[in-house]
């Protein structure tokens, strides 16, 4: 799926958002900082972790963070402007203009499930790794990513098109195995999934729900289907009977 500038905006939201502070607190934890550290972010977005990174691993230690879009990285450079220990790059994760081993952590949120040749940005991750490094993804088990409410027909023809958003619905079950193929050890999953039952201002069901509006338009769902599902959601949140899961799984790595 492309960011446009649309998208970049929503994603934005998301990560501003209390299920993308409660995500970024467990990264952060599981990341294991120490001052000094060079650590990157595959797929930044919009800066969020790549300013916390900064920040903790101090003057001496370096923040960088790679995404192919340009509206995103706009907005990490802004966040990051007055942080003299960040740098971004605009690229993609199978070519990091980064010499080896120059990383003492790797992490990525909701990325690598977007690259179609996995395997490949996942040696690229490698090389840039020092030895003993620590690797933290996380990735969403999208079979399990789902509005509940609306007519089951109709939602399903909305959630049948967001499959296509993405080359890989259920990463964090391959994760483990490739991995370990490239030498990693201690390899962890720990479970961050939520349901929403009511909705506010900051909830990511309602940038997810625009998220997938958009996409099914784009994969040509017709528009009055996608604004009918868009009342029904709204009608079954009123009734009592909205739901929505996300399945995200973190997954931390040692590369030996």
């Amino acid at each position: 799926m492309k960011f446009d500038n649309e998208l970049s905006i929503i994603q934005q939201k998301i990560a501003n958002g209390y299920a993308g502070v409660s995500r970024r607190l467990s990264i952060m934890n599981s990341l294991d900082i120490e001052i000094g550290q060079n650590i990157i972010d595959i797929g930044c977005g919009g800066g969020h972790l790549v300013q916390e990174i900064s920040l903790s691993v101090g003057e001496n230690g370096k923040s960088i963070g790679i995404d192919p879009s340009n509206d995103q990285l706009e907005a990490a450079n802004n966040r990051c402007k007055n942080l003299n220990n960040v740098e971004l790059i605009c690229c993609t994760a199978d070519k990091i203009d980064i010499e080896n081993g120059f990383c003492d952590r790797v992490t990525s949120t909701q990325t690598l499930e977007y690259i179609e040749d996995v395997d490949l940005s996942l040696n690229e991750l490698k090389r840039i790794s020092k030895k003993n490094s620590k690797f933290v993804n996380v990735s969403i088990l999208w079979d399990y990513f789902r509005f509940y409410g609306p007519e089951k027909k109709l939602n399903d023809l909305i959630h049948d098109a967001f499959r296509a958003h993405c080359f890989h619905q259920m990463l964090p079950l391959d994760l483990v195995g490739k991995l370990s193929s490239l030498g990693y050890q201690n390899i962890q999953s720990e479970n961050l999934s939520y349901l929403i039952t009511n909705r506010d201002e900051n909830s990511p069901a309602i940038f997810y729900e625009k998220m997938l509006a958009k996409f099914a338009l784009s994969q040509g769902v017709e528009e009055d289907k996608i604004l009918d599902w868009q009342k029904q959601i709204n009608q079954s949140e009123k009734s009592k009977k909205f739901g929505f899961t996300s399945f995200p799984v973190l997954t931390t790595a040692y590369l030996s």
